[in-house]
């Protein structure tokens, strides 16, 4: 890159998964024509800025909209986790089996499986949630608010990700799996005519969903989603 103006940019190994293969080492050297902003440089190199913490030039910290000098040092650093945001979410269309388990152990989860673009951006600005995806491309778009791209290739690996990352208290069995309301305890006698005649005689505990009306019961499943719920707990639910 001789005879060209360049910065240098030092992007930390766990921001790696973002860049091209031929992006991840040490130290990457960028054409820089003096009017790209640290943000444009950050994103050029396919790092979302939902994911970076913070950045440095010449070891000053400094903003996305701050323009770096010729021949200057940058260093790209990851959010710092737990990151402290609203423990509201919601999901695209690809994470409804992390949005079923995040709403297991009662982090408010919203999810639509027909929702478009436009429509998960626009729900996250007017009801103050983090917009969850593995679409790069939606991180990128300035109407967005807060998101976070969602590691791992299955929802258990997800969920440890969305947990490690913003720590959302857990109130397990408190939401419904089907629609995000909340369950409310209620008595056996109320949903008696819903329910299977074996699982009345199993089963005497019962809630129902306040906003879709689904009736819930610790039934066969309740060993599998125990495991989950102690998992994310760490072995202490």
């Amino acid at each position: 890159m001789r005879g060209r103006a360049v910065v240098h940019v030092r992007l930390d190994r766990r921001l790696w998964l973002f860049a091209a293969p031929r992006n991840r080492v040490e130290r990457i050297e960028v054409s820089h024509d003096g009017t790209g902003t640290l943000g444009h440089l950050t994103e050029s190199l396919g790092v979302p800025l939902t994911e970076v913490g913070s950045l440095r030039v010449d070891g000053q910290p400094a903003r996305p909209g701050e323009q770096p000098g010729p021949g200057a040092t940058v260093e790209v650093r990851p959010v710092d986790r737990p990151q402290r945001v609203p423990p509201r979410f919601v999901l695209d269309v690809h994470l409804g089996k992390l949005a079923r388990r995040l709403r297991l152990l009662g982090v408010d989860a919203a999810y639509r499986n027909d929702a478009a673009d436009d429509e998960l951006i626009e729900q996250a600005a007017r009801e103050d949630r983090v917009l969850l995806t593995q679409d790069r491309g939606i991180l990128r778009r300035r109407a967005l608010r807060c998101g976070a791209y969602v590691r791992g290739s299955g929802p258990a690996e997800q969920l440890d990700d969305v947990l490690d990352r913003f720590a959302p208290p857990l109130a397990p069995w408190t939401r419904c799996t089907l629609c995000n309301g909340a369950l409310e305890p209620v008595p056996k006698h109320e949903v008696v005519d819903e329910i299977e005649p074996g699982t009345r005689r199993c089963f005497d505990d019962y809630a129902r969903c306040a906003a879709c009306g689904q009736v819930y019961w610790r039934g066969a499943h309740a060993r599998r989603i125990n495991a989950i719920i102690r998992s994310a707990s760490g072995g202490t639910g």
